[in-house]
Parts: structure tokens; sequence; C-alpha cells
């Protein structure tokens, strides 16, 4: 755990983006929840049970991100770990969409510059200094 060495601004700014991420995750689960009135969404889901469990596993996604960003804050290296492991199936998946999908290459190649940019604040020097504390 970090303690003798500043958090540096980049893994403040993973940390709070990591932290909206989470909470956007647990909206966008609990508003689905609210969706099972819909038979079209139902349908898209392929039945009620699916949509619910949809929502419930976004939900658990998005206590589990914020409990990672909040490791990051406090320079929990096994947070920082599973970060790059997110960031970096986000890559790999993101170049599959690109070739599956060129019609949205443009957004899968910013969410693959964004990771790529995560990655580095995560890997600096200094950030790597504040994580072995």
């Amino acid at each position: 755990m970090a303690g003798s060495i500043d958090r540096p601004g980049g893994v403040t700014l993973v940390a709070v983006l990591t932290w909206i991420s989470g909470l956007l995750d647990i909206v966008s689960g609990s508003l689905l929840l609210f969706q099972t009135s819909v038979s079209a969404t139902v349908e898209q889901f392929g039945g009620e049970s699916q949509l619910i469990a949809s929502a419930l596993l976004t939900i658990l996604i998005g206590v589990v991100v914020i409990v990672v960003a909040v490791g990051l804050l406090r320079g929990n290296n096994a947070s920082r770990i599973l970060i790059t492991i997110f960031e970096m199936l986000s890559i790999i998946g993101s170049v599959f969409l690109a070739i599956a999908y060129p019609a949205g290459a443009i957004a899968e190649y910013f969410s693959i510059a964004v990771a790529v940019i995560v990655l580095f604040l995560l890997w600096t020097r200094r950030a790597s200094a504040f994580f072995r504390g």
C-alpha cells in the first residue's frame, strides 16, 4: 500500500474515471430493472429472467468497479493489475469489433485510445513508485 509517496495526478484521474464508470453501471443496471414491463425490451433480452439477470450483473460489475477505484486511490497494486487486465481485454474486444463492424470502428478506436492512456497513466514511473509504496 502506498503511504510515503504522493499519489500521482494520473492515478487520481484514472480512479475518478473508474469510479464514474462504476456509478454509471449501477445506474444503467437499475434503470434496466424498470424495463421489465416494456415488452420490446424484454423480448430483446430473450425474456424477463435474462433481462433481470443482465441488470443485476451490470449493477454487480458497477459495485466491483467502484471498489477497485477506491483501491487505486489507496495505492492497492491488486487494483492496478485488475484495471490493467480489464483495459487489455477492452483493447482486444475493441480491435475485434472494429474489424467485425467497420461502421462503428471510429468509436472502437476512441475506446482503444482511452484504454492505452489509462494503461500509460497506471504504469508510469511515478505511479509504479506510488503502488510500491
